[in-house]
């Protein structure tokens, strides 16, 4: 049974904007997780539909970009679920800054 993970990131860029960082930023969730990940995406609109395979498992998780927030929604498969309030917490520590950081200089 899946565990699901609901983070909210607040920003302050517009919608646009935030789309375009975080298809810009997608690529660094291969680096962030240990061991590497095959990470596939596509968009749906203003949703980010993610399938990241690391380890034996699949996490897949939906961003979803609104005006002045990010809500991010994740599904832990198995054992992954037991670290949901770790994850969690790392998301809403580091995720923003992840995912919205601009690289364009």
């Amino acid at each position: 049974m899946a565990q699901p993970i609901d983070v909210d990131l607040p920003h302050k860029l517009g919608k646009e904007e935030a789309k375009r960082r975080i298809g810009g930023n997608i690529h660094k969730l291969h680096d962030q997780i240990p061991g590497g990940a095959n990470v596939q995406s596509r968009w749906e609109g203003d949703t980010i539909k993610l399938a990241v395979a690391a380890m034996g498992d699949t996490i897949n998780a939906d961003i979803t970009v609104q005006e002045s927030n990010v809500h991010c929604h994740f599904e832990l498969p198995g054992l992954l679920g037991m670290f949901a309030g770790p994850i969690a917490a790392m998301l809403k520590a580091k995720g923003g800054d992840l995912l919205l950081e601009d690289k364009r200089s």
